[in-house]
């Protein structure tokens, strides 16, 4: 791997949309991830050739970024599915109808999943500067080590990673303590939530006149949503997972089990065809220990000025997290890459 002008150190949103944008401009880059997958916090379940997104869902109108790059990319964009009654479970298990609206209604999604945005993003970059697998062993002001011992120099280094994930990697010289809190400071979006989804062969619930959302005070899922596609086939509902991340550990299983059993309670019985649970406060290329203490608010985010010029400039933050607007949505990721691009140009 060769030594670069710009290393971006993370291949979600961010990252990937700031090396489309230093290509576009003829600068030097590399890219380094540490999983052997792109995407960060987008994932996705694939099952009977459609993907269902197991990291963030949606975008909103008002957002331009995410309209235009679906744009660019050719992209399907659709409206998430929000005719119908919506579902409420109270602490007993008892379900009633038409106890609240559809929170998510006017929101869009991208046929395919968000992993789609970003293999998009992929195809239009030189493979040869996409590394994947490459974890960062120490960070120094002319480059990284990474953990194979393989050494990187930069000009300047992009952490387009949360802010409290960048705090847990070595530094030489090591950041001031005062850097260091900063850092953990600021939450990881969606860092401490764990999702499930379950695929059906077709979305039963939408012959009763049921919308797909739910929300229960019993669990394990707090919120459940419609997640098919844009035909409905197959369908596929997803429930945001209630219980702790503190709480979680070790009971995947047994939350897969009850989830399944509560989608049946809530929307009638059916077996699904396929499910998944994805906790994300076990993945620690997106969440550190202090994300397992929940969030009950979006967080107010923005750049702390103490975090602006780490290493006189040379070394940047680039996730969502500290983006100029839409601090923790996907757009959030994309201002920050055109903030980032400006700024390295």
């Amino acid at each position: 791997m060769s030594d670069t002008d710009v290393l971006i150190v993370g291949g979600g949103l961010s990252g990937l949309a700031l090396a489309d944008r230093l290509q576009a401009a003829g600068q030097d880059w590399q890219l380094i991830e540490a999983r052997s997958r792109l995407g960060g916090r987008i994932d996705v379940l694939r099952h009977g050739g459609t993907a269902f997104d197991m990291g963030p869902s949606w975008f909103w109108p008002g957002q331009p970024r995410m309209a235009a790059m679906a744009d660019r990319l050719g992209l399907h964009v659709f409206s998430q599915h929000a005719d119908g009654a919506l579902i409420w479970e109270d602490e007993s298990g008892g379900v009633q109808r038409d106890r609240g609206f559809s929170s998510m209604a006017g929101s869009l999604r991208i046929a395919g999943g968000m992993a789609a945005m970003i293999d998009g993003l992929a195809t239009g970059l030189p493979s040869v500067r996409l590394h994947l697998g490459s974890a960062v062993a120490e960070v120094r002001p002319d480059g990284v080590t990474l953990s194979d011992g393989c050494r990187i120099g930069a000009r300047r280094i992009v952490m387009a990673l949360p802010p409290r994930v960048v705090a847990e990697l070595a530094f030489s010289p090591l950041l001031e303590p005062e850097i260091l809190s900063e850092l953990r400071a600021v939450p990881t979006w969606m860092g401490g939530q764990a999702k499930f989804v379950a695929v059906y062969d077709r979305p039963f619930w939408r012959d009763t006149g049921l919308s797909g959302d739910g929300m229960s005070r019993r669990g394990p899922l707090v919120e459940i949503h419609d997640a098919s596609g844009p035909t409905g086939t197959p369908g596929a509902l997803f429930g945001f997972v209630g219980v702790p991340a503190t709480h979680r550990a070790g009971q995947g299983a047994a939350i897969r089990q009850a989830a399944t059993a509560q989608l049946a309670r809530m929307f009638g019985t059916r077996i699904p065809v396929a499910t998944q649970l994805t906790d994300w406060a076990d993945h620690p290329e997106t969440a550190s220990a202090l994300d397992r203490q929940p969030l009950y608010a979006h967080p107010d985010y923005r750049m702390p000025a103490a975090l602006a010029q780490l290493w006189d400039g040379a070394l940047m933050l680039g996730s969502t997290e500290v983006a100029p607007e839409h601090g923790g949505f996907l757009e959030g990721a994309l201002a920050m890459a055109d903030h980032l691009s400006v700024r390295l140009n």
